[in-house]
């Protein structure tokens, strides 16, 4: 044991000196997670994209059509860039993607409000851009429901009609909306809570799977071996640790600028997220030693663990709940690590229930710490015979 031990030591201290001595894993282990910290840190500082571009069209061209516009530019996520009384310009705007939408205001538009003959306001979005098509939607709608209300309390009002009687026939029904876990609808706290651990993560498969792989090009991956008493075991411990170390270290890092520099919610304590993350970390080392001992060629291995990173984003309930896919699709969403560990993020740092009920989340991120028991035979075999493939 204690030989083991001591060899394990040499190992990491050999592990040391090749990862500071190589620049391609200062780029994969520090330089690339902090770009992907800071660049989405950034990005999402404002919670939601704000002044969105938009065109409106106003035929009618009075003080109320004006003042609906005013209205609609007041919403942060809307700026009015276009004002046109040409419909196929606006058009032709949307199409050069200058704009995201159109909002049009038909004319005699205020002496049709005026007199109850019911005009009709339209707004075109450019759902290519998702996202921000979505939203100005939602704020151009907002604006034509609270026109449509502003007009119907003018006529009540012309009908003589009391404010009582007035606000249960505008409002019959009042929301009382209470967003939870994130009532700021916030898309920094929906996208930066995954995003950045599942880059990380990916960034731990290549790192694993490349530095084994050089060991065999290089033809050093006996000495390796022998340094580590011919153990297989010892020798990736002692290789592996280092690097678990400084992925540990960009993890805390990563939980530190979310959960103490921006303030996201954390409702449970940092501990069940510092677990969470040191789990994954390790359980994408093992992924990716598990990937490499079945194939011998590099490029595949990373290849694979590039392509199981990609489909972490879709699979694991985080763009499109798990429960409205199809079945295989929602059995297969339990062997990528990251959706066990998106699962801990909703109910520890989101919903702030005891861990005791995200134990099998733990336990199944656990579960990926033996794969790498079913290639080690194989892999020291390939080590021992220098079987590198490109």
């Amino acid at each position: 044991m204690r030989e083991n031990i001591k060899a394990v030591g040499a190992l990491m201290k050999r592990e040391i000196r090749m990862l500071a001595g190589h620049r391609i894993y200062w780029f994969v282990m520090v330089f690339a997670p902090l770009f992907c910290f800071l660049f989405f840190m950034d990005l999402l500082k404002d919670g939601l994209p704000k002044k969105l571009p938009v065109a409106v069209v106003d035929e009618d061209n009075t003080t109320t059509s004006r003042s609906l516009v005013r209205s609609l530019n007041a919403f942060a996520q809307t700026d009015v860039v276009m004002r046109s009384a040409n419909f196929s310009e606006a058009r032709e705007a949307l199409q050069r993607g200058d704009v995201y939408g159109i909002f049009y205001i038909p004319a005699n538009f205020r002496r049709d409000a005026s007199t109850g003959s019911e005009p009709v306001l339209s707004f075109y979005t450019n759902d290519t851009y998702f996202l921000a098509g979505s939203l100005l939607y939602k704020d151009m709608r907002m604006q034509a429901n609270l026109a449509n209300g502003a007009v119907q309390q003018t006529l009540l009002l012309a009908r003589g009609e009391n404010q009582p009687v007035l606000t249960a026939k505008l409002m019959p029904v009042v929301l009382d909306t209470h967003p939870l876990n994130n009532p700021w609808l916030s898309y920094a706290i929906y996208l930066a809570n995954f995003l950045l651990p599942a880059f990380l993560c990916m960034f731990v498969m290549f790192t694993t799977v490349y530095s084994i792989s050089e060991e065999i090009k290089q033809r050093t991956s006996r000495e390796w071996l022998s340094v580590g008493n011919n153990s297989i075991v010892v020798a990736l411990l002692g290789k592996l640790l280092p690097q678990a170390i400084i992925f540990t270290i960009m993890g805390m890092l990563y939980l530190s600028i979310l959960y103490g520099y921006a303030h996201f919610p954390l409702n449970s304590g940092y501990f069940p997220m510092f677990l969470a993350m040191v789990l994954m970390i390790l359980s994408a080392q093992c992924f990716a030693l598990f990937v490499t001992g079945i194939s011998r060629r590099s490029r595949i291995a990373l290849s694979v663990c590039a392509l199981w990173g990609v489909l972490s984003f879709s699979i694991c309930g985080f763009t499109y709940p798990v429960r409205s896919m199809p079945e295989l699709a929602q059995l297969g969403s339990n062997l990528f690590q990251m959706r066990h560990y998106f699962l801990i993020y909703v109910d520890q740092a989101l919903n702030g229930i005891p861990m005791i009920y995200s134990w099998q989340n733990y336990a199944a991120l656990v579960v990926f710490l033996f794969l790498p028991l079913f290639i080690l035979p194989k892999l020291k075999l390939d080590l021992l015979e220098f079987k590198y493939m490109p």
